[in-house]
């Protein structure tokens, strides 16, 4: 066997059909472009259509085959209406990657129930419905992939974590509780893990110069994320390569984490 073939084998995406969520921007971004680059058909789900638009050409130049669909993931009827739009594209996806979020973030004193339900309901329910439509599909078939994008503060609160950890550290034991119930059936479902990364979502973080120099300073590869930083990890957790890897939370973090 070629070394060609063995890597294809373990990895290629091929006949497969991938769901991204906020896949129009950031680290969702990134993710799309490599499940289609490794042969997916990928849907990208996220809410602004020029972006989600711009994201859609640049595969489709790359000899890619993509689409997008618009929807509001902070309702239980717009992620409902997005999931069916967008199994119709290229039929009922392998892979489902949760990678929209909300990044509302106040002190915690003036965290009201407004914010704490705008980001409940992306961060969290929204991957829930999603699995639950999709997750008995992929057992099913015998074949499927779950992989959400969490946070540091799912596992250590620091810049006032506030709903947002709450909300990453949920998603974490939600990827479990899905890995209980779907992987004898051939379903993984695992999270990864970002430190910082530059991306729109951390906008309010990335505009001050000093915390920037000093979350790089932090990691042991001695600068910040990028979001095709991910691409590799994605990969991976969406092919065969990855069959008996399920529950874990995979750290993308330049070793962030480990200090």
């Amino acid at each position: 066997m070629t070394s060609q073939a063995y890597l294809s084998e373990l990895f290629s995406l091929d006949n497969r059909v991938a769901l991204v969520t906020g896949g129009s921007s950031g680290i969702g971004r990134a993710i799309a472009g490599a499940l289609a680059r490794a042969g997916a058909r990928v849907v990208i789900v996220a809410r602004k259509e020029a972006e989600l638009a711009a994201a859609v050409e640049e595969l489709t130049a790359d000899g890619c085959r993509a689409a997008w669909v618009s929807a509001d993931l902070s309702t239980r009827d717009g992620v409902r209406a997005g999931a069916e739009a967008a199994a119709e594209v290229f039929g009922e996806p392998d892979i489902l990657v949760n990678s929209a979020g909300i990044n509302l973030r106040p002190p915690m004193a003036e965290l009201d129930e407004d914010v704490w339900d705008t980001t409940m309901a992306v961060n969290l329910e929204a991957p829930y419905l999603l699995g639950r439509r999709f997750g008995p599909g992929m057992a099913e078939r015998g074949f499927g992939r779950i992989i959400h994008i969490t946070s540091q503060q799912a596992h250590r609160a620091f810049v006032q974590s506030g709903a947002y950890g709450v909300s990453k550290g949920a998603l974490e034991s939600l990827a479990r509780s899905q890995a209980e119930a779907w992987s004898p059936y051939g379903v993984t479902c695992n999270t990864l893990v970002p430190g910082f990364v530059m991306t729109p979502l951390n906008r309010r973080l990335s505009s001050d110069p000093e915390k920037v120099a000093a979350l790089a300073a932090r990691t042991m590869v001695k600068r910040n994320g990028l979001a095709e930083d991910f691409a590799g990890a994605a990969v991976f957790l969406a092919s065969r390569a990855s069959a008996y890897v399920t529950g874990q939370a995979l750290f993308v973090d330049g070793g962030f984490s480990v200090h």
